[in-house]
Formats: C-alpha cells, sequence, structure tokens
C-alpha cells in the first residue's frame, strides 16, 4: 500500500502512524508538509509551500479560505511532481481546516481520502461565546461560519474521516457523523509513567527545584485565555499568599496558540505579571522543553492545573493523567470526557481562582487521599487512551478503507 500523509506541521498527529505503516516492507509512505525540520525512520518526507498568504484586501471572513486554497494548490503541485516520479497513493490521511487535502483528489482521483477532524467553529455553544466578557458581535458570527469553509469541502470530499474525542465529534455537523470514527492518537504509556518521589532538576536550564515539596505545574502551547492563563497566575497569587513554600512551573510559550492578541500588543504573561504580584523566585517559565525534560516536570509535579474553554482537548491533560499527576482541572465539556470529579481528577470552575487554589490547597493537603486518584488517573490512560491498544485501532481503520 502507498500512503501519502499531509499535514503542514511535521509529524503531528501522525507520529506514531506514520511510523508504524513505515516499519512494514509493504507499504511506501510518503509525508506532505511544511515544516523543514524533523525526521520519521522510513518516511519520505516531501516539502511544498504555498506561493503566498491571503491578501490584506481580502475580505477578513474569506481570508482563512484564501489560504487553505493556497495550501492545497501548493499540496496539489506537490502532488503532481510525485505523480511525475511514480508516486500515487492508495491512501491519502490528511489534515482537515488549512487546505492541504482540497484538491487531493483532483491530482488523486483514485486515492481514498482520509481526513483528521480536530474542530468545527460555532460562534455559540462552545469556545466562541465561554467567556461572558467577550461578547460576540454580527461581524464575529458572519467570520466564525465562514472559517467552516475548507472544513466543510472536506466533509464532503473526504471518503471517511476521525476525530480524536467524542466532545469533538460532536462540534460537526450531524449529516456527517456516519463519516466520522472516533480514535485518539494514543498516549505512550510506557513514557509517561509516574516515578513516585520525583524531584525536578533541569541542567540545561539551570532549574534545580530538588527541595521543593509544594510543586504546581501547568503546560500549554503559549499563554493564553483559551487554556486559562489569566485564571492560573491569579491562582498562583493566591496560593502564594497562603502557602509560603509552594513554587509553579510553567512549560509553553509567551505566545497565543489559540484566539486573539491583546490589543496593545503585549502578551497575556506580560498583562498577568503587571495585574498580580507575584514572588518570581517561586515562578518557573521554563519555554518550551524536549519531551524527556517535560515528562521530569510532569513526574515531580504535586499538582498540575489544567484549564480549557469547551475547545480541542490537549494531549498535555492525558499525559499529566498517565504520569500520575494529580490533575485540577476546568469543569468543561473536553475534559469532563475523561475526568470525573474525585475521581481521576478534580474540576473546578474555569473562571474562579479561588475555588482552583482551594481544590489546590485540597490536593496538597491530603497526599495519601490523593493517591487513590493518581492511580485512577494513570488507570483511566491505561484503559482509554493506550497507545499500545489504540494505534492497531488506527492501523486498522486506516487499511479498512483501502479494502472498502
Amino acid at each position: 500500500m502507498k500512503i501519502l500523509f499531509l499535514h503542514p506541521n511535521f509529524p503531528a498527529q501522525f507520529r506514531h502512524l506514520a511510523v508504524a505503516l513505515a516499519k512494514n516492507n509493504h507499504h511506501q509512505v510518503v509525508f506532505g508538509t511544511k515544516r523543514r525540520e524533523g525526521a520519521l525512520s522510513g518516511v519520505n518526507k516531501v516539502l511544498y509551500a504555498p506561493s503566498r498568504q491571503a491578501r490584506p484586501e481580502t475580505h477578513h471572513y474569506v481570508r482563512p479560505l484564501e489560504n487553505a486554497v493556497l495550501e492545497g494548490q501548493a499540496v496539489y503541485r506537490m502532488a503532481e511532481k510525485l505523480k511525475s516520479q511514480g508516486f500515487i497513493p492508495d491512501i491519502v490521511y490528511g489534515h482537515s481546516g488549512w487546505g492541504p487535502t482540497l484538491f487531493i483528489k483532483d491530482a488523486f482521483p483514485k486515492a481514498t481520502l482520509l481526513c483528521y477532524f480536530e474542530w468545527f467553529y460555532h460562534a455559540h455553544g462552545s469556545d466562541a461565546d465561554f467567556d461572558p466578557s467577550e461578547e460576540l458581535n454580527a461581524d464575529d458570527e458572519a467570520r466564525i461560519r465562514t472559517k467552516n469553509a475548507p472544513i466543510l469541502l472536506d466533509l464532503y470530499g473526504c471518503d471517511r474521516g476521525l476525530s480524536p474525542t467524542y466532545w469533538q465529534r460532536q462540534q460537526f455537523p450531524p449529516e456527517f457523523h456516519s463519516k466520522l470514527n472516533v480514535c485518539h492518537d494514543g498516549i505512550n504509556t510506557e513514557f509517561f509513567q509516574p516515578q513516585p518521589g520525583a524531584k525536578l532538576v533541569l541542567p540545561r536550564i539551570n532549574l534545580d527545584l530538588s527541595q521543593v515539596e509544594e510543586l504546581i505545574t501547568y503546560v500549554a502551547r503559549g499563554m493564553e485565555p483559551y487554556r486559562g492563563f489569566p485564571q492560573f497566575i491569579e491562582t498562583i497569587g493566591i496560593l502564594q499568599q497562603r502557602r509560603p513554600h509552594c513554587h509553579a512551573v510553567i512549560v509553553g510559550e509567551n505566545r497565543v496558540a489559540y484566539g486573539k492578541n491583546l490589543p496593545d500588543g503585549k502578551t497575556y504573561k506580560e498583562l498577568m505579571l503587571e495585574k498580580v504580584p507575584l514572588d518570581l523566585e517561586r515562578v518557573h517559565f521554563t519555554g518550551l522543553l524536549p519531551y524527556s525534560e517535560y515528562l521530569q516536570v510532569l513526574q515531580a509535579s504535586s499538582v498540575h492545573v489544567y484549564l480549557t474553554r469547551p475547545f480541542v482537548l490537549s494531549w498535555s491533560m492525558l499525559e499529566s493523567l498517565g504520569a500520575g499527576c494529580l490533575v485540577v482541572a476546568s469543569n468543561t465539556a473536553p475534559v469532563t470526557e475523561v475526568i470525573q470529579d474525585g475521581i481521576n481528577g478534580l474540576l473546578v470552575d474555569f473562571f474562579s481562582p479561588q475555588e482552583i487554589a482551594e481544590r489546590v490547597e485540597e490536593a496538597l493537603d491530603h497526599p495519601n487521599r490523593m493517591e487513590q486518584i493518581r492511580a485512577k488517573a494513570r488507570e483511566t490512560i491505561q484503559e482509554n487512551y493506550n497507545l499500545a491498544q489504540l494505534l492497531p485501532q488506527h492501523l486498522q481503520w486506516v487499511e479498512q478503507a483501502v479494502e472498502n
């Protein structure tokens, strides 16, 4: 079988699947991407590059669609080169939304098209209107509706689709649900596992917290409202006043990955550090970390805080559960698909730093009672999100697409 993966990033959600397929000598695996860095054993990476970005004069509702079209056009040209070299895939498997899959059926009409569907946008009922302080207007509603255009083209054009969680599939129009399977990418529970008594020492960034007894951890791609960064900083402000020995470690970049930037050009880190007086000797911003160091953060964590709007569920939440973290998480729909309050984690009001701080203290004050919750957290991942179980299911779903 010949399979072509498409994702502007590399290898993203397809890491484990691409490697597993490449191990089979009967398969030829090609990965089309914009990202030059990185390599996977047995996978032939080919690059594409859109000729330009959406023009500033394009109506702002339509710019995401124009960028998707430009992305799809670049992939089409890449596909033509592959075809001239004799590579015609049986399956194309791409991430929907950015546009790489838009015209692939025109390049390879006989290929089965599989799409990874991560999110469908709604003005009401999920992420966009979650914060009551951010009112939507008619312009926002129209922009959000139009943002689904490339996704709807993929829903129509694909042979099969996949969403990582039931909550995420639920966002898509019901008339397409028969096309959409649910299967998470999977968490490597051999890698993400507890290490009782672990202390955090990261020599590469001169961080030694080996003497710290209370370590509160937070992980996100960016520091932004979508992942509750402002509420987390306010929570740390409360906890520092109550607990003179607690430290916080924040993993992620000082940027916005999801949602809007501040209009004055400030970052949310700058805004919150101005707003909340913190003892910065006890707050440690690590930036992005290699996986091995990130794992050490989770293993040393006394309490891990995960906050999210009703949006895409982060891998980091599942990885922290797999590592046996005591997770204090927002009582929002993507989270409650996984966490039951008091069973495998503690749930809190996303908007209440006071409640978040109280539940963090509850966890810190009752470590013995929390051991059972930590054990159940890991058990949840082992039973429902384990890569060792889900990867074979994912492979079977891909291979059946050719058979059918």
